[in-house]
């Protein structure tokens, strides 16, 4: 079978739950397509694996990844299309106090609670820096610095997954509860959670103006995973007496995601005028419906023994490390005088 027939499978069945979740969500506008997506995703998921051809959910696989991570990523960029740099510039220079307050006090608290409860220091690192930064792609960065294996990579994920679905069903909920307008709820957002997958969620179930802004935090946020791993990769490379440089280490061009360029090139063409507004609003409506379809992706691929799994101190310290994050950026969203 070619690369095409082997994910159409998945590919189709996320569409066609994406479909009804839109259609549900004109109806129930304030929990939105995203969040029905990725629970009726859950639901058939759960159905699944629990009928005798349970087996079957693995002709899904290459679908199910290519909808989470291709087309979100897509649904990234053409996000872009509604968003100008100075805007950009904007957005990015009012969050970067914010953020650099959440990522400080997240890899504080991950390095002291996370040894009281006996988590282990590469687990710690993971669940840390996942939960900082940007969740799997974070992981996978650092993985290699830390010549993490398999299981802790598998417990940290689940642990960091588990607390995106949290936030993108709880976020939108207490950003109305508060007041938050559009922009300070695209700092909470963006600093706050983990996944872009999450932060484009809770962004567009919020609003258009909160999901584009949303991305542009998050992007920032992004960037500093280039600084803190090679960081990390020096302090490894000393702890283990080695003279050589850090062992494992990806270039500096290869933590930075390719959709988040295309974000910004997206970004620069609106800026030089060259969408109309038509093609503004199309890529909008691409970029809602794409986001749902991975998030629908994303409830498919739920297995829960896999969460079941994770064990209950990593998740204890993900909860920590997730409400931690979010206190400093309510905090700081206050102090600011966004709230």
């Amino acid at each position: 079978m070619t690369t095409l027939q082997t994910r159409l499978p998945g590919l189709v069945l996320a569409a066609g739950i994406a479909a009804l979740a839109t259609a549900v969500g004109r109806l129930v506008p304030t929990m939105g397509a995203p969040v029905i997506a990725i629970l009726l995703g859950f639901v058939v998921s759960v159905v699944w694996r629990r009928s005798p051809r349970r087996d079957g959910m693995g002709a899904l696989a290459p679908g199910l990844r290519a909808a989470s991570t291709v087309v979100l990523q897509v649904g990234v960029v053409l996000l872009g299309a509604r968003l100008s740099l100075v805007e950009a510039a904007a957005v990015g220079w009012r969050s970067v106090p914010i953020m650099i307050a959440t990522l400080v006090a997240c890899l504080l608290a991950a390095a002291v609670i996370g040894r009281a409860l006996g988590v282990g220091g590469e687990l710690r690192a993971l669940i840390g820096i996942g939960t900082a930064i940007c969740g799997a792609s974070a992981i996978a960065a650092i993985t290699p610095v830390l010549r993490a294996q398999g299981p802790k990579v598998a417990y940290a994920l689940s642990t960091v997954f588990v607390f995106n679905i949290a936030a993108i069903l709880l976020f939108p909920f207490l950003g109305h509860v508060l007041g938050m307008t559009e922009p300070a709820f695209a700092i909470l957002a963006g600093t706050a959670i983990n996944d872009t997958s999450s932060v484009v969620a809770a962004g567009t179930i919020y609003g258009p103006q909160a999901a584009t802004e949303a991305v542009v935090v998050k992007l920032l946020r992004t960037l500093m995973l280039i600084p803190l791993s090679l960081g990390l990769a020096v302090v490894v490379t000393r702890r283990r007496r080695r003279v050589a440089g850090p062992a494992g280490l990806p270039p500096a061009r290869r933590l930075i995601p390719w959709f988040l360029v295309g974000f910004v090139l997206m970004t620069a063409v609106n800026s030089a005028g060259w969408l109309s507004g038509a093609a503004q609003d199309v890529a909008g409506w691409l970029s809602g419906f794409f986001v749902t379809v991975a998030l629908a992706a994303i409830g498919l691929a739920t297995d829960v023994n896999t969460l079941r799994g994770t064990g209950l101190r990593p998740l204890l310290l993900g909860a920590i490390l997730w409400l931690t994050v979010t206190g400093v950026a309510l905090l700081g969203l206050a102090l600011g005088g966004w709230l």
